[in-house]
C-alpha cells in the first residue's frame, strides 16, 4: 500500500534575543520580500509596533478583536495594496487575525509575539470568532518568528506562566493521542509526539527557575512554545498539543461567565486528566503549576465550581476527536468526583 502524501510546513528563521525591532527589516531582506504591512493594537504599537512601522517605512493596520471580519479586513487591504508579507506584532489576537489572513490570500507572515502566553505564536492554527462561535481554523505557521525575550520578560507575568501551563498540558494531550491511536487507529507521529512531551518536561524539570522579569525565564518558554508549534506542523494538527484538556478549556470559554486565559485553562483542565490518565502522575503538574504561579483551581481560575463541572461534562462534544473523555463523556456526578479530587474544586 502506498504511504500517502504528508506535507509538513515549518518556519524558515527563527531570531531570539532582546530588543529585536531592528531585525524585522533584515529578515523580510533575507526572505526576499519587499512590501510588509504591520499588524498591531493600541498597546502592542506604543512598545514596539510603532518602531517596527517606521524602520520599514510601510503601513499598519490596528487589530481590534480576533474576529473573522477583521481576518477579511485585513485580506481585503492585503490583495487591494498588494502587500507581499504580514508582520504581526503583540498577543494572540494580532497574531492569529494575521496568520489567518495572510494564509486566505496566499502571502507569508511574520509573528513578533509580545507575551509568550501560549503556543500560537508558532503553530499553523488560528483562534478566531465568528459570530457567537470560537473557531479553531487551519492556516500555515509563521515563515519567521521573532522572539524578543526582553519584551516578552517585561509583559505581566502572568502570561508567562500561562505559557508555562498551556506547555506542561502537552502531556495529556501526548497521552490522548496515543490513545486514540491504539483504540481508533489514529495517524501517530512518535517525532511530533516526543518533541512535544519535551516541551512539556523542560518546562515542568525548569518550574523553579522560571520567575518574573528574567530574560531567560522568556527565553525557555518562549523555545518551547515553539517547539510545541513544530510539533504541531510535523503532525500536519495540533494533535500534539491539544487533547481532552484543551476540550475543557474550550468548553469553559463558551460557558464561563468570565472565562481565564487560554494557557491558565489547559493546565487546570490537564490536573484533572493526568488523573484519568495515571492516577498517581497528577500531583506532578500540580506541583509544578503551583511552582509557576499559575491556576491549579476553579477560585485561582476564577470561575465556579458550577462551571468547571459543566465544562467538564461538554467537553468530549466540543470537537470530533478522542480522547480519554470517550465518546460519552463525563456525567455531573464522575466531573464533580473528578474536580474534587484533584482538588480543582472544594
Amino acid at each position: 500500500m502506498d504511504n500517502p502524501i504528508h506535507i509538513i510546513n515549518l518556519s524558515r528563521m527563527v531570531v531570539m534575543g532582546s530588543d529585536l525591532w531592528g531585525s524585522v527589516k533584515p529578515t523580510i531582506e533575507k526572505l526576499g520580500y519587499k512590501n510588509p504591512i504591520v499588524l498591531d493594537d493600541k498597546v502592542t504599537r506604543g512598545i514596539v509596533g510603532k518602531k517596527v512601522t517606521d524602520d520599514l517605512n510601510c503601513d499598519h493596520f490596528e487589530i481590534t478583536s480576533p474576529t473573522m471580519d477583521q481576518v477579511n479586513s485585513v485580506g481585503d487591504i492585503i490583495k487591494k495594496e498588494k502587500y507581499d508579507i504580514v508582520v504581526s506584532i503583540g498577543g494572540g489576537s494580532v497574531i492569529d487575525v494575521g496568520k489567518l489572513a495572510a494564509f486566505n490570500v496566499s502571502v507569508p507572515f511574520i509573528s513578533y509575539p509580545t507575551v509568550a502566553s501560549h503556543d500560537g505564536i508558532a503553530s499553523s492554527r488560528a483562534s478566531i470568532r465568528d459570530g457567537e462561535k470560537k473557531l479553531s481554523v487551519e492556516a500555515h505557521p509563521p515563515i519567521a518568528i521573532i522572539a524578543d525575550t526582553k519584551i516578552v520578560s517585561q509583559a505581566p507575568y502572568r502570561f508567562i506562566a500561562s505559557g508555562c501551563a498551556d506547555l506542561i498540558s502537552n502531556y495529556t494531550a501526548v497521552l490522548d493521542w496515543q490513545l486514540a491511536h491504539k483504540l481508533k487507529g489514529e495517524y501517530y507521529s512518535e517525532h511530533a509526539a516526543s518533541l512535544s512531551s519535551m516541551s512539556a518536561k523542560v518546562t515542568i524539570d525548569n518550574a523553579d527557575v522560571i520567575k518574573e522579569g528574567l530574560e531567560e525565564s522568556a527565553r525557555k518558554v518562549l523555545k518551547g512554545l515553539i517547539s510545541s508549534g513544530v510539533a504541531m506542523s510535523i503532525a500536519g494538527s495540533s494533535r500534539p498539543a491539544s487533547g481532552a484538556e484543551h476540550a475543557f478549556s474550550h468548553a469553559l470559554d463558551m460557558i464561563a461567565e468570565k472565562p481565564a486565559m487560554h494557557g491558565e485553562q489547559c493546565g487546570v483542565g490537564s490536573i484533572m486528566t493526568m488523573y484519568l490518565h495515571r492516577e498517581d502522575k497528577y500531583k506532578t503538574i500540580k506541583e509544578a503549576l503551583e511552582k509557576i504561579k499559575a491556576p491549579t483551581t476553579a477560585e485561582e481560575l476564577g470561575v465556579s465550581d458550577k462551571e468547571i463541572i459543566n465544562a467538564l461534562t461538554i467537553a468530549h462534544k466540543i470537537r470530533d476527536r478522542y480522547t480519554i473523555l470517550g465518546e460519552s463523556g463525563l456525567t455531573e456526578m464522575a466531573a464533580t468526583k473528578l474536580a474534587k479530587v484533584t482538588g480543582v474544586i472544594d
